[in-house]
């Protein structure tokens, strides 16, 4: 079945992309929690693979910002995981590189989602005051941007507080018609405009402790809608 994805790379952080006829791998193919048998269609992207793809821009990170110290922002609930990963294997390499990362790693959370749906009313808690940004390197670490208006929100207010550079990575980019056009600079994925869940991402904060990411199924957003 893994002959059947098809995928091509946009440059060094541009993200592998998943075409839009991609089915994704059947759930008998791997381990999940069963308490969600019936609420999933597919696999979309394994767990394995998101680690390779996180140890790539890892590297591409390291690559550009290499002995620069920088903050990190990871933007809560769904960015804890992809963050964490990502923080682990820049400090994995730079134990064992000529170059050094220093970091600090900051947390601020972004809620926008009712249900399968962004609204334009965004919460940003924890952000209240980031007076701590101003003259610092900044990574703004995201699970994923679809529009990009949350995105663009979010940089508009760290820019108040005039950090010297901000850079964005982001492990999904969803392909949406309503694209604002604000991508990262580091991109692991770009899906199609489908609803994925694991790996932190959640449909009204189930789903989470999904390993891999998979695309919920319309019973499963049934089941949990709120």
């Amino acid at each position: 079945m893994a002959d059947d994805l098809t995928i091509q790379t946009c440059g060094k952080d541009g993200g592998i992309v998943i075409n839009d006829d991609w089915p994704g791998y059947s759930l008998e193919l791997f381990n999940y929690p069963k308490h969600y048998s019936g609420d999933l269609e597919c696999v979309y992207i394994p767990h394995g693979v998101i680690m390779d793809r996180t140890e790539r821009l890892a590297r591409n990170i390291m690559g550009d910002l290499g002995d620069h110290d920088i903050v990190v922002l990871c933007v809560l609930k769904a960015g804890y995981q992809f963050c964490a990963d990502l923080v682990e294997r820049i400090k994995a390499l730079s134990r064992n590189s000529d170059h050094t990362l220093p970091m600090s790693v900051n947390f601020i959370r972004l809620k926008s989602y009712v249900n399968d749906q962004s609204t334009e009313d965004l919460h940003i808690v924890g952000a209240e005051d980031l007076s701590f940004l101003t003259g610092k390197n900044v990574l703004i670490v995201e699970a994923i941007v679809d529009t990009g208006k949350t995105m663009k929100t979010l940089l508009k207010h760290v820019e108040a507080f005039r950090p010297k550079m901000i850079k964005v990575a982001g492990l999904l980019v969803k392909r949406v018609p309503n694209s604002s056009g604000c991508l990262p600079d580091y991109v692991g994925f770009e899906i199609p405009n489908r609803f994925v869940v694991g790996y932190a991402l959640d449909y009204n904060e189930y789903f989470r402790d999904l390993n891999h990411i998979c695309v919920i199924s319309e019973s499963g957003k049934l089941k949990y809608k709120v």
